[in-house]
């Protein structure tokens, strides 16, 4: 019995012994066959990991790990059906796609902290206006995947000099080959697509948190689903016209029935000139913080408390950032659901806010210290109704120098200082008029503003101490020392500190400039911070978190510790608006503070019914006319009220006092929320964020406008 336990076992190591003997052969023969397809995917894959180790800083997860070399295997798979002498021209094509996808994103990042998209790249010009900026900003990790394409000709060259190509001329099966290849880059995609999650698939399809899909589905993915998106609105505008134009006839013929009632501030500032000023990347969380002592923002804290402040006020972006805010202000319509409005619809027909004081006889004008093909505003600043546009070619500017220049364009503090005879020449020759002045030197990374880079222009922000220092007794020894903690040093909020607190004292040269001024009585100012600084969550929980009396991080399991979590990081994405002016009378009308929720999309409407001028086909409202009861929506179906906060992608949703969210992002809990009250807000947002995208598609306004306006609802 024993002993033929003993054959048995052996006969079953043998046959172990055999397959593995066999596989050997197999794997041995599929390496020496497969040498040129096995390089394409090795070198692709280590790109896919190095662009998300310099990006997002995951280089190794495996769900987008995984993702990436499905769909390289599966692109590879399609090689087959070359011969093999010819193989190296499709495989190498593909390694440069992916070298020059990786480098354009690399550089993209940089500057928006965010990936490249096709729709933004065709107009963006990205070795044009960002590129002014690139020689301080190139980094050579950013060219280094040009290693890849060089390597993988080195093999090819080798692999010709051999009888590589002529042996596997011979052996190779490429259909075969195919099926087993792209059959394997299945499994692979199947694999880490099955826990998506509706949260996944909603960020997939909407490209709204462009990190987080790249972090889940990987930068081939990503690119590949940007693509199709891209070409969406081109395709989207030939077909489903008519329910479109029913939609919105329907929409605005109820919305029309409903009449403006004046309030407090109608028409307090008829009659007067308006000037914009674009706070670029500006948070309202910054209002009133001090470090050692220093206000952050001594410009804005001065004009909040003299003017009427709106202390809850959310930009409504998209992809587009800065244009999606200038889009929303002027027109009071929503981003585009796919692309940007600035991009992809600068011939569309818009009820704006230059247009309509235009009417009335006011001269407009935009500015702005980069150039105007920059978000395409050479076509859609016009397309808008801006008649000048004084932008980087009218400035006198010394490029690249730290004269006058930091980030991507002249420094604020000269723009506002080479505009004052602009705007003087402005208002010496028109009765009236509308501008926007658009801040730049706010602009990420932040790091642009870095004292030590240029200590003999920035002086002034330079003395900004972000140090920290704190005493300690030694428990030993019962002696006080004195330390001291770099605590924001290398980190992003620092940088950003010292890059907002610059802006806010470039505005105040300005400001001083305007009380000073001879000119200027009879103009209201409207300053808004146009996004969030985007700046990552862990940073906001490390500043939040670091006890300035102690020089400890609190953790979670600390009774000091701040919980910011997503939901107080959204909310923490407020800006401020405020409407100031230095006519005294006026100004005494107008000074208060608003904590109702306000969007970007509620300023036309607001700021119309104090100057007299109204769009029937604003989404958003005045402000004074629905108070308590606004509700602000957001681009990804988010929205937010002064009792929620919903997230559209996850369901969920947190209470809230809106007079109680804290500088710290808490949230303090009011009365429960019912399911009616969620259900209905979700219908009202969805209805707004359609009708507004088929106006851009369809360019509903133009088409269908005057049907609504004559009664004429029935199509």
């Amino acid at each position: 019995m024993k002993k033929r336990f003993i054959n048995v076992l052996k006969k079953g190591q043998n046959k172990v012994i055999n397959v593995l003997k066999k596989l050997r052969k197999k794997v041995i023969k599929y390496l020496s066959t497969n040498r040129l397809f096995i390089s394409f995917i090795i070198l692709t894959l280590i790109e896919t990991i190095l662009i998300r180790n310099f990006t997002i800083k995951h280089p190794f997860d495996y769900k987008p790990l995984i993702c990436d070399l499905a769909l390289l295997i599966i692109i590879g798979s399609f090689g087959y059906f070359i011969k093999p002498k010819k193989q190296f021209n499709y495989y190498f094509v593909w390694i440069i796609i992916i070298t020059t996808m990786c480098i354009v994103n690399s550089v993209y990042y940089l500057f928006y902290t965010s990936f490249a998209s096709f729709s933004l790249l065709a107009e963006l010009g990205l070795v044009g206006e960002v590129g002014d900026s690139l020689t301080e900003k190139f980094r050579i990790i950013d060219f280094m995947y040009l290693i890849f394409p060089l390597i993988y000709y080195l093999i090819h060259s080798k692999l010709k000099n051999g009888s590589y190509y002529h042996f596997v001329a011979k052996v190779e099966k490429s259909k075969k080959m195919f099926v087993s290849t792209i059959l394997v880059g299945v499994i692979c995609l199947a694999f880490t697509l099955v826990n998506v999650t509706g949260t996944d698939i909603s960020r997939l399809v909407k490209q709204w948190n462009r990190e987080l899909v790249v972090q889940r589905f990987g930068i081939v993915l990503y690119q590949g689903n940007d693509l199709v998106q891209s070409l969406i609105p081109k395709i989207n505008s030939l077909f489903g016209y008519d329910e479109a134009a029913k939609e919105f006839k329907e929409f605005y013929g109820e919305q029309f029935k409903i009449e403006h009632k004046d309030n407090k501030y109608t028409n307090v500032l008829k009659g007067m000139n308006i000037i914009f000023i674009h706070m670029e990347s500006i948070q309202d969380w910054l209002i009133d913080t001090k470090i050692n002592g220093v206000e952050m923002t001594p410009t804005l804290n001065k004009l909040t408390k003299e003017g009427m402040y709106f202390s809850n006020f959310f930009p409504q972006v998209s992809v587009g950032t800065s244009s999606d805010t200038e889009f929303t202000l002027n027109t009071s319509l929503m981003p585009a659901n796919i692309g940007t409005a600035f991009m992809s619809y600068d011939d569309v027909e818009y009820v704006s806010i230059p247009k309509l004081l235009s009417e009335q006889g006011y001269y407009t004008f935009s500015a702005h210290g980069n150039g105007a093909t920059m978000w395409n505003r050479y076509r859609m600043h016009p397309n808008l109704g801006y008649q000048e546009l004084i932008f980087k070619d009218q400035f006198d500017i010394e490029e690249y120098s730290p004269v006058n220049w930091v980030g991507l364009g002249i420094t604020d503090e000269d723009f506002f200082k080479q505009l004052q005879p602009k705007l003087e020449k402005i208002e010496s020759e028109h009765q009236n008029y509308m501008g926007t002045l658009i801040q730049l030197s706010n602009h990420s990374p932040y790091a642009n503003l870095e004292p030590k880079k240029h200590p003999e222009r920035y002086d002034d922000f330079g003395k900004l101490d972000l140090t920290n220092t704190y005493t300690v007794t030694d428990p030993k020894t019962g002696e006080v020392i004195t330390k001291t903690d770099d605590y924001l040093k290398g980190r992003e909020i620092g940088d950003y500190l010292i890059s907002a607190h610059y802006a806010d004292m470039a505005l105040g040269t300005f400001f001083d400039y305007v009380i000073n001024s001879e000119y200027y009585d009879n103009t209201v100012f409207v300053l808004y911070g146009d996004h969030d600084a985007r700046i990552n969550k862990e940073d906001y929980e490390y500043y939040y978190n670091y006890d300035v009396k102690t020089g400890v991080v609190h953790e979670k399991d600390d009774p000091e510790y701040v919980n910011y979590d997503n939901f107080a990081h959204e909310i923490n994405k407020k800006t401020p608006l405020v409407i100031w002016t230095k006519n005294k009378e006026v100004a005494k009308k107008i000074k208060r503070k608003n904590n109702n929720v306000m969007g970007m999309y509620d300023i036309m409407p607001t700021i119309g019914n104090m100057m007299g001028f109204e769009n029937k086909f604003a989404l958003g409202h005045d402000i004074y006319d629905i108070k308590s009861d606004n509700v602000v929506i957001f681009p990804n179906g988010n929205f937010v009220t002064n009792k929620v906060f919903y997230n559209n992608a996850s369901g969920n949703y947190v209470t809230l006092n809106i007079d109680s969210v804290n500088k710290e992002g808490n949230l303090s809990s009011s009365v429960p929320i019912s399911e009616n009250y969620i259900s209905e807000y979700k219908a009202y947002v969805e209805k707004r964020l359609s009708v507004s995208n088929d106006i851009l598609v369809h360019d509903l306004i133009k088409k269908e406008g005057n049907n609504i306006e004559s009664g004429d609802n029935n199509g």
